[in-house]
């Protein structure tokens, strides 16, 4: 504190001396004048025009009442400065909260636009990816964005990948695709569950937008695909590519399809042991601890609950299931 303020806590004032209400500016204007104003900005002739109108309006017929500023203040005192239009009112969205821990249990998709030969050319990248072990399980490149595009690339991968009813839920963004009628029956057919993010927020589907960018940073990404086919040969060998080859910072650095296929625990034993051996060849490189690999972990989490928070408990996503799936 301030060597002012220690002195006055030491010694404080016997009488607090009451403050003086502050008096107003000669500029101001007096009550009966604030209402002559106000009944003014009410009358017949003003009371839909702004302000800034009947300011000018009474100065062309040679009155000066105030300026176009305190018309507001007066206005915003009496409480008659709102919208008088009815505004459209939204429920609060519910936060999805998923949770996987083996493969097939949540999946995640949406579709990314990819420029094409010409200006105004987008072919359209439709994705569908495992978010425990981040294996890509289908993807497809159509020249334009429809529901039952994507319902047949979801009916496929679940097909391909055995996926049993009420086993998997599906998780995407509120796109004209991702809402349709197709997709929707179709999951209600095969019994997977159905959730949804919030409008405009991303961070609702993180998984498959950070796959769109690990494609669209790769060196081989190009500017413009010349064609339709060019796009899926290159889509094709990158997914590829993907899933068996790049190592996943998010899975311990492991291959997605290691980790969906369930070789991973396998790998990270034979990495114990490599670095093992290396321990024991040169212990003065390691300090004090035994090296390790990565860990895998052991969930993967949209939206992870704050177990502090009670409220994430209080309402279930429209899917109908619980707040967090396992």
């Amino acid at each position: 504190m301030s060597r002012a303020t220690l002195y006055r806590h030491r010694t404080p004032p016997l009488v607090s001396r009451p403050r003086t209400p502050r008096k107003p500016p000669p500029s101001a204007l007096t009550e009966a004048e604030r209402q002559q104003v106000l009944d003014l900005l009410n009358s017949p002739p003003y009371q839909d025009l702004a302000p800034a109108q009947v300011w000018a309006r009474e100065l062309d017929e040679g009155r000066w009442w105030c300026s176009e500023s305190t018309m507001y203040r007066i206005l915003r005192a009496a409480g008659q400065t709102g919208e008088r239009r009815s505004q459209a009112t939204h429920p609060a969205r519910i936060k999805p909260e998923l949770v996987a821990d083996a493969p097939n249990q949540v999946w995640s998709w949406d579709i990314t636009k990819l420029r094409g030969p010409d200006r105004g050319v987008w072919f359209h990248l439709y994705t569908v990816i495992d978010i425990w072990s981040r294996y890509v399980v289908g993807h497809l490149v159509a020249g334009y964005e429809d529901g039952q595009l994507a319902e047949a690339l979801i009916a496929d991968a679940a097909a391909r990948e055995r996926v049993n009813p009420d086993q998997l839920i599906v998780h995407a963004d509120r796109g004209a695709a991702m809402t349709s009628k197709t997709v929707t029956q179709l999951l209600t057919d095969l019994r997977i569950g159905r959730s949804h993010s919030r409008p405009k927020t991303s961070n609702d589907n993180p998984y498959i937008e950070a796959s769109f960018k690990t494609l669209k940073y790769d060196p081989t990404f190009p500017e413009r695909f010349g064609s339709i086919q060019h796009a899926r040969q290159h889509c094709e060998a990158f997914y590829s590519y993907y899933n068996h080859e790049h190592r996943h910072s998010g899975i311990g650095l492991h291959t997605p399809a290691s980790v969906h296929h369930g070789t991973a625990g396998q790998i990270r034993q034979q990495r114990q042991r490599t670095l093992d051996a290396a321990w024991a060849a040169h212990p003065q490189r390691f300090g004090r601890r035994r090296p390790q690999p990565p860990h895998l972990p052991d969930r993967a989490w949209i939206n992870k609950p704050d177990d502090n928070d009670p409220a994430h408990t209080a309402a279930a996503p429209e899917t109908g299931l619980a707040p967090a799936q396992s």
